[in-house]
């Protein structure tokens, strides 16, 4: 006898064998109980989540010589006949390979008879949203309204592709996502039917991989069972057949990225390619631990929303204490960029092993969070009192490289790295601002000083009237000839903005606290 997979071996038969779908089979077989049965109904979710087999379930129900309590009996000859794909009461279309309008005029052609046998006859179609727009006109009417003996059952996994004028004649019931509680707990239960020894740990492993699919599930721990036929199904073995990375992998790289390892973080990549772990799935995985971290940063009582073991929940809180959530939110930002690349790529290992360079080396990016980065690791520098040495192009700090102790000394020789020019700029800037002309005269009034590239004046404004004035390249330049004119030497600027959210002294040397300024009053 040929072997039957285990996701066909155990379809279920009845609602109560349904597992993570109760809003909807309390709904039908309340319908069914009050005769109060639709015409049309519109099934859509993700894949594997009991779309197709509620349908046929359903189709028993309503033609069971005996129901109980709205389910079908299953030992009628109607209920028998259905089970084996027998009847005739009972059509079911793959809308994949049956789109075009001929196929729906032949079932608008047979609606018209009644069943041979039994109260219903039923329409199962399947990716119903693949059906041309010709087939959707031609289905309309009969949609609308079918002879009292005719339902019909819609299943679709995109939803959003199909017409609003079927979707208004349809009854919509929105399958979940099943959870990982729900899924590892029916795999325990038929494991046990079927004799076969899991560990537990590789149940729930198999459970979050599936993604919600309780058809996934099987199809996976039929593939983890036959690998290791005969033996008992750990984690371990687990993760070796679905290519899988285990979790203490995470941590490990997690710890690599936040000391800066490049080098570290290339060779523990060489272990997981060497092992033969499928680099998308390291991609989503680590991208999902990094998620967790965040989670328990962000909240104390967050047990219930991540699904890890109390042991892992445990190493993860110690993690989380490790790097600020402004980090981990660039790490997750990466990698989620990353994991939309990847899929379709011929070099994967050469875009991850970029990713954690990115991770590591902050300076590779000008966006915010990573600027934010840079700025807390020369912050961790100084705070140890070891500050960095430009050497050919690299920066070292510590560990054995150059190193001088930041002292008060750094800080009184900060001035004289500020030119002359703009220093003169800075201590008259306010009676500068005075002698100025409105409407500059009022844009100025909020306008910070600080250091550019190339030694240039910096002039920080805010966004809004003041910026949009300065973009101007006439209103800056006359800025520029005002400035130039009050010291009497030629001043090159660069004018920035920031928002009312961000703060100057986040980001920029405030000039003012380091040289003396002018005050000036003003007159009334």
């Amino acid at each position: 006898m040929s072997y039957t997979a285990l996701y066909r071996k155990f379809r279920p038969q009845s609602f109560e064998d349904v597992k993570g779908q109760d809003h909807i089979v309390t709904t039908l077989k309340n319908q069914i109980k009050a005769e109060r049965i639709g015409h049309a109904y519109l099934f859509c979710g993700t894949r594997g989540t009991g779309k197709t087999t509620i349908a046929k379930i359903f189709a028993k129900a309503v033609n069971c010589e005996n129901p109980s309590d709205g389910s079908p009996c299953g030992a009628c000859a109607l209920c028998r006949a259905i089970a084996s794909g027998a009847s005739m009461n009972v059509i079911e279309i793959d809308a994949a390979s049956n789109n075009g309008v001929d196929n729906i005029r032949e079932i608008v052609d047979e609606v018209s008879y009644s069943p041979a046998e039994g109260k219903y006859k039923v329409y199962i179609i399947d990716e119903v949203h693949m059906l041309s727009m010709g087939a959707f006109n031609a289905l309309l009417k009969t949609l609308e309204e079918p002879p009292s003996y005719v339902i019909f059952i819609l299943a679709t996994t995109e939803v959003h592709k199909i017409p609003i004028t079927i979707l208004s004649r349809c009854q919509r019931y929105d399958f979940r996502r099943i959870t990982i509680d729900t899924i590892a707990g029916r795999l325990r239960e038929l494991m046990l039917a079927e004799e076969v020894a899991v560990e537990e740990k590789a149940l729930r492993y198999i459970a979050k991989t599936a993604d919600g699919s309780m058809r996934d599930a099987l199809s996976l721990l039929d593939q983890c069972i036959a690998f290791h036929y005969g033996e008992e199904l750990t984690y371990d073995k687990a993760l070796e057949v679905l290519g899988a990375v285990d979790t203490a992998v995470f941590g490990r790289m997690f710890e690599l990225v936040l000391a800066a390892d490049v080098t570290g973080c290339i060779e523990l990549l060489e272990e997981i390619v060497i092992q033969g772990r499928e680099l998308s799935q390291f991609v989503s995985d680590f991208t999902w631990y990094l998620r967790n971290l965040l989670l328990v940063q962000s909240s104390e009582d967050i047990e219930d929303v991540i699904d890890v073991s109390t042991e892992n929940l445990a190493r993860l809180k110690e993690e989380a204490n490790m790097a600020d959530m402004d980090a981990v939110i660039r790490y997750i930002r990466i990698f989620s960029e990353l994991s939309g690349r990847i899929r379709y790529a011929s070099q994967k290992r050469i875009l991850i092993e970029v990713a954690l360079i990115k991770l590591c080396r902050p300076g590779m990016e000008t966006d915010t969070e990573s600027l934010l980065g840079r700025i807390r690791d020369l912050e961790k520098k100084i705070e140890s009192g070891v500050a960095a040495v430009r050497h050919g192009g690299s920066e070292y700090a510590g560990g054995g490289q150059e190193t001088q102790k930041v002292s008060d000394q750094m800080k009184t020789e900060l001035p004289k790295a500020i030119p002359e020019d703009v220093k003169q700029v800075v201590e008259r800037w306010n009676s500068m601002v005075m002698d100025m002309e409105q409407p500059m005269k009022t844009y100025m009034k909020s306008a910070r000083l600080s250091m550019g590239g190339d030694n240039r004046l910096l002039i920080v404004v805010e966004d809004g009237p003041s910026s949009d004035y300065l973009k101007n390249p006439e209103n800056k330049e006359q800025l520029r000839r005002r400035i130039s004119g009050a010291v009497q030497k030629e001043i090159d600027i660069e004018v920035q903005s920031i928002g009312d959210s961000g703060k100057f002294e986040d980001a920029y040397i405030d000039l003012s606290q380091i040289i003396h300024m002018e005050i000036e009053v003003e007159e009334e």
